[in-house]
């Protein structure tokens, strides 16, 4: 647990936010306010970890408390008047917090128990700068490999698109090499790969892409340069900025691209910004509302609890079980296993109905409640945040001949960081993506390995 509280904190600051929320919303009920608390607990060890490691666990609890603490705080303290039906809260914020409090903190302690000092995400930086200098090709072969796989990803379906999805993320892995090993950054080299990021963020109206990578990218930054606390304070309030105006403008944006026809890029983004300003302005309380949608994963989490077991039974591990195959068998061994956003499933135990081609996801703490009910659905997120935390600790212990093996962690940990996903979308790309890299890394073993240590006279 020294990773939760013994690591270096500013608890004086920590204490003075805690006390201006608490003059600032002074109606706000103690549990919504506890639950804020810890998320800002959550967001403020990310931003203390940043310049040491790469922050897997940190973003899997921070995260994890947007969507579950954050966003249902926010709709049960005004922002739900302006929302109907099944996008509403569905239970009083009692009943909702009763479980979701002790189950996310129960995940966060999960991911720590066995922590030591960040195991498989501290990078050996001058172990990473030595194999760089000895493959110098080898990080422009990883960037190479990821535009293509990013191309041939579109021509097929089921497992073998997902193997070119995941080689289209060594683009940001061989930039990593790049930033980490390299005496100088690359510009070219990294506004290629961003551009492409940007671009396909764009053109698709899909922004979490770019905000994931522009984190993964920041750490290595902040990893090479040990920023000041000030210049990190900056890039972080900039973060912030950026990812509420995307949150803000890109229900509108959706709209223009998606269902309106324009083709997504610059053009369509100003052009969105401009009618946004001429309407109600880019930030207004209804705005707000639709956005805290795309972080309150608790309004589904509602849905299920109000749905099981009123009329559907706790699955008692049984849907879980249909999980784990979708997630870890290939579709040639179970031709009939579960589909990523199955809208059947999901409409089964969430009780919400929805439209088709629209995939939603239960996430796992809405899995936990769904199998075992409020005592064994907390129960079961510890063990979860056991698991991820085990499969770090695996990729610490195999660093140990190979030390870029840790700058693969954000490709692994890509889907897992999000609560909104469903759980066999989580499993079962930490499951590939982790086969995957083990495979690469055994039949290329001598060419990933770290040169021998110089024994001691």
């Amino acid at each position: 647990m020294h990773s939760l509280f013994k690591v270096h904190f500013n608890w004086g600051i920590y204490l003075i936010l805690g006390l201006l929320i608490r003059l600032v919303f002074p109606n706000l009920s103690w549990l919504c306010y506890f639950a804020v608390m810890i998320s800002l607990h959550q967001f403020m060890l990310l931003f203390y970890s940043i310049g040491h490691i790469i922050p897997v666990r940190y973003l899997l609890g921070s995260f994890m408390c947007l969507q579950m603490f954050i966003g249902p705080t926010l709709a049960y303290n005004g922002l739900d008047k302006f929302q109907r039906g099944y996008m509403k809260m569905q239970v009083p914020y009692q009943e909702y917090f009763a479980y979701v409090l002790p189950a996310v903190i129960l995940f966060i302690i999960g991911l720590h128990i066995r922590a030591g000092l960040m195991e498989g995400e501290y990078v050996e930086e001058e172990k990473v700068k030595k194999f760089v200098n000895k493959n110098p090709q080898l990080p422009y072969i990883f960037v190479g490999i990821g535009f293509v796989a990013s191309v041939a990803a579109s021509f097929f379906r089921s497992e073998l698109g997902f193997i070119f999805y995941l080689l289209s993320g060594f683009k940001f892995i061989g930039t990593f090499m790049i930033i980490l090993g390299s005496r100088n950054v690359k510009p070219i080299v990294l506004a290629a790969v961003y551009g492409s990021v940007i671009a396909t963020s764009l053109s698709r109206a899909m922004f979490h892409d770019l905000l994931t990578w522009v984190i993964f990218l920041g750490s290595v930054f902040a990893i090479k340069y040990k920023p000041r606390l000030e210049v990190k304070a900056m890039f972080a309030g900039a973060f912030v900025l950026l990812a509420v105006f995307i949150q803000m403008i890109k229900g509108d944006y959706r709209q223009a691209t998606w269902k309106e026809g324009e083709e997504g890029g610059i053009e369509a983004l100003q052009k969105t910004i401009e009618e946004g300003q001429e309407k109600k302005g880019i930030i207004n309380m209804e705005k707000l509302a639709v956005s805290n949608i795309r972080i309150n994963q608790g309004y589904i989490v509602t849905n299920i609890m109000k749905h099981v077991p009123a009329k559907e039974p706790h699955a008692n591990g049984q849907e879980l079980m249909v999980i784990m195959e979708a997630a870890i068998l290939p579709r040639i061994i179970a031709p009939n296993k579960l589909n990523a956003g199955d809208r059947e499933f999901f409409m089964k135990y969430s009780g919400m109905r929805i439209a088709r081609g629209t995939s939603m996801g239960l996430s796992s703490v809405g899995d936990g409640y769904i199998n075992f009910g409020t005592i064994g659905g907390a129960i079961f997120m510890l063990i979860y945040g056991m698991f991820f935390s085990e499969v770090l600790r695996l990729y610490k212990r195999f660093s140990k001949d190979f030390s870029i093996l840790i700058l693969f962690t954000p490709l692994v940990f890509y889907y897992p960081i999000r609560p909104d996903c469903e759980l066999q979308t989580i499993l079962g790309h930490l499951f590939k993506a982790s086969f995957l890299i083990i495979f690469i890394f055994q039949v290329w073993k001598y060419n990933f390995r770290d040169d021998p240590e110089p024994s001691a006279a």
